[in-house]
């Protein structure tokens, strides 16, 4: 026997005795859509739906929701984290650290620093900061912003295992929750501003072995890889920064990918296949079974990373397992998810001018005149304005669905942005886009975002809330007939689920841009966001709105006044 095998044995052991202490189980896992007094995964179930049945807190008492308790997280990074709740315990993740929470009090009972490299900042693109954990047997998962993934005894806080997954220096991080399916664990990456080759891992829940390794750009010799030219497709992006979704019955994780290397299309070439799709993948062995994508060549960083949300929907008179998308490009999608077929791809942006809609027989978009000039100029002479920009219109604050109303609750964007495409050039650390970026394009009436009701299958809004800064925050819905969000300015609000009506706000002292999760304990219903902005919008979005409003993480946790 090797000493790497006694290892990985002593390793099993271990996470095997922890995971005693744990009542958390895969049949937990999947039933946590339906059982919402824990919150046992990221997207409050497989499907990521965010809605929780829980009713206590309703519309018609909702003014009477008060903070119970709230938590310092003690650092000033952007507090983007979604907070598990397993067993009367609350689990946070930040950057820098992972902590364990007593729900009913919000007293902590420890705090588990994450030893990270002096320079790891000067490397990172889009945001310091923490989307949550996976967890399982007792064991919490969790990724660094230097590109590791680990596993944590959720007892004490004390570490099982850790793997590098890629090399920071590189541009390569990690803020995403993992996703465990299958009975593996679930990774991608992040950095697909900087040059890198995107992946997904797959590894051994309790040793940390790497199971499988699956490039998200195609190789010469893979299907997709003369969609390239020669070489581009070793820096070619397709990141995977955003959790995948799990359908069980199916044993399909649904994972999307982000935006070509560099953003100039005309450099890459073609499709540049697997960039902006959304990859469905066998979780024991990474295997792509199908493949959507949804912005062929990507010139303008839209991305296919956003949240793939789950749902059984009415189409054409009978239920279809769909998978959505409210895509960066502007375009709601609904696909098949059982074979990657389009369903439906209409425009909810406000403005959209890239292209004039998605043809149904290609499932390809039709490129405005614009477009089409820009994929095939490398280097141009003046800047263009294009809608939506990078931004999108909407970018990963994830959505919610309420399988009742039938309705997805998003954040959407309206911006538009000023940009000159040139020759890119490599250099490790660096930006790697071939481009000029010229700054951003107004919306007339002043309105960078909206709340948004949504009808998947009438493929039209039901209702907006506009807002002159567009909210970062996930969205939530419950059975109460309420809508739960937070805005950068800092106020966590309930709206009515029907109507879109504000019925309810608190004013957390920093801008949020957490995910709201909803639980009970002894019978009664709690709320839960985390606040605490420092976003890439507010560095860079010029909003004077923002100007003033202080950064400072920190846990809320709501529930109704006593009588």
């Amino acid at each position: 026997m090797t000493i790497s095998t006694v290892k990985a044995a002593l390793i099993a052991l271990l996470a095997l005795a922890t995971g005693l202490a744990g009542a958390q189980t895969l049949a937990d896992l999947r039933n946590d859509a339906a059982t919402p007094g824990d919150v046992t995964t990221y997207g409050m179930g497989w499907g990521q739906q965010r809605h929780s049945a829980l009713k206590q807190i309703s519309a018609a008492n909702v003014k009477k929701l008060v903070p119970v308790w709230n938590l310092s997280l003690d650092n000033s990074a952007n507090a983007s984290s979604q907070p598990l709740v397993i067993g009367g315990m609350m689990y946070v993740t930040s950057h820098t650290h992972t902590i364990a929470i007593d729900s009913a009090t919000g007293r902590q009972k420890w705090k588990t620093p994450i030893e990270l490299p002096a320079d790891v900042n000067g490397y990172l693109c889009c945001g310091i900061h923490s989307r949550g954990a996976a967890a399982l047997d007792g064991v919490l998962y969790r990724t660094t912003v230097d590109a590791h993934v680990m596993a944590i005894n959720m007892k004490d806080g004390k570490t099982l295992w850790k793997q590098k997954a890629a090399d920071y220096k590189q541009g390569y991080s990690m803020t995403h929750a993992p996703l465990i399916a299958g009975g593996v664990l679930i990774t991608g990456i992040s950095g697909g501003e900087y040059g890198v080759r995107g992946f997904l891992n797959g590894w051994d829940l309790k040793t940390g072995e790497k199971k499988w390794h699956k490039w998200t750009t195609a190789a010469p010799n893979e299907k997709g890889g003369d969609t390239w030219k020669p070489g581009m497709y070793e820096k070619g992006g397709a990141p995977t920064w955003l959790t995948g979704t799990y359908d069980p019955e199916l044993d399909l994780v649904y994972w999307g990918t982000g935006n070509g290397g560099p953003w100039n299309a005309a450099a890459r070439g073609g499709d540049s296949l697997y960039i902006c799709s959304v990859l469905a993948i066998k979780p024991s062995t990474g295997e792509i079974v199908w493949y959507y994508q949804f912005s062929p060549g990507d010139p303008y960083d839209y991305d296919g990373t956003n949240e793939l949300v789950l749902a059984d929907l009415p189409i054409d008179g009978k239920m279809t397992k769909a998978v959505m998308q409210a895509n960066r490009n502007g375009f709601f999608y609904v696909l098949d998810r059982t074979n990657g077929k389009l369903l439906s791809a209409n425009a909810f942006g406000k403005k959209i001018n890239w292209a004039s809609g998605i043809d149904m027989k290609t499932g390809r978009p039709i490129d405005t005149p614009l477009t089409a000039m820009v994929r095939k100029t490398e280097v141009a002479a003046d800047f263009i304005e294009v809608w939506p920009g990078a931004l999108g219109a909407k970018n990963w604050m994830p959505m919610s669905y309420d399988p009742g109303r039938k309705l997805v609750y998003m954040n959407t964007l309206n911006l538009g942005m000023k940009v000159k495409y040139q020759k890119p050039e490599y250099k490790q650390g660096a930006w790697y886009l071939g481009l000029e970026l010229g700054g951003w394009a107004d919306p007339a009436d002043g309105n960078r975002g909206a709340l948004v009701a949504w009808d998947p299958v009438a493929n039209k809004a039901v209702w907006e809330v506009p807002s002159k800064s567009p909210f970062w925050s996930g969205v939530m819905s419950t059975g109460g007939g309420l809508v739960f969000t937070g805005s950068q300015t800092g106020e966590f609000m309930a709206f009515d689920s029907g109507t879109g009506k504000k019925l309810w706000s608190f004013q957390t002292g920093s801008g949020i841009t957490g995910l709201p999760i909803a639980w009970e304990r002894n019978g009664k219903q709690y709320i839960t966001v985390l606040s605490g902005a420092a976003t890439v919008y507010g560095a860079l979005g010029g909003d004077t709105n923002l100007a003033e409003v202080p950064t400072g993480g920190s846990v809320w946790t709501f529930a109704l006044i006593e009588d």
